[in-house]
């Protein structure tokens, strides 16, 4: 993973703008990012055990360290075309708050890329049409080094695809 991360401003500066650390990965050639305090950790891609009634886009579980964790493919979720999972195909774990506690997550994606600093006054809000990507996953997005980043609400798309709780598409 590329540490490079864009300069933050200084609160001297710039009035203390807001900023957020963007963990970003790709999905058939596109950049997304997800709040980096969500990421726990990047496990490179292992084979998952399946469980019998889950949607397409839950893969099955992997136990790791202990806990078992369900793994989200973003591309099937997102209606992506498959490709074969390869060595740059990896597993970002992530926690989210959930009615009962936190929740641990894997999600599938086809390479990690980088890691950003963005400000807050930076993001804009996701146009009606993304295409594929369902609005309600998107947090915004931010332009870094002159490319889009497509920013996900983590905690929104973990508990409306894994958890099923609709409220949080409302």
């Amino acid at each position: 993973m590329n540490a490079k991360a864009t300069k933050a401003a200084t609160p001297a500066a710039d009035g203390a703008r807001a900023s957020g650390q963007y963990l970003s990965f790709f999905l058939d050639g596109q950049e997304y990012g997800t709040d980096i305090l969500r990421v726990r950790e990047i496990k490179g891609w292992d084979s998952v055990t399946r469980v019998p009634h889950c949607p397409k886009h839950v893969l099955g579980v992997i136990n790791l360290r202990g806990a078992i964790v369900p793994v989200v493919d973003l591309r099937i979720l997102f209606n992506l075309e498959r490709v074969p999972y390869d060595a740059t195909t990896v597993i970002v774990v992530v926690h989210v708050p959930a009615e009962r506690g936190e929740r641990t997550v894997g999600v599938v994606v086809d390479a990690v890329a980088d890691v950003y600093n963005v400000m807050t006054d930076g993001i804009k809000p996701a146009p009606e049409a993304l295409g594929s990507v369902e609005k309600v996953f998107v947090k915004g997005l931010a332009d870094q080094d002159g490319k889009l980043l497509i920013l996900l609400d983590i905690e929104r798309l973990v508990t409306t695809s894994v958890l099923g709780d609709t409220r949080a598409v409302a």
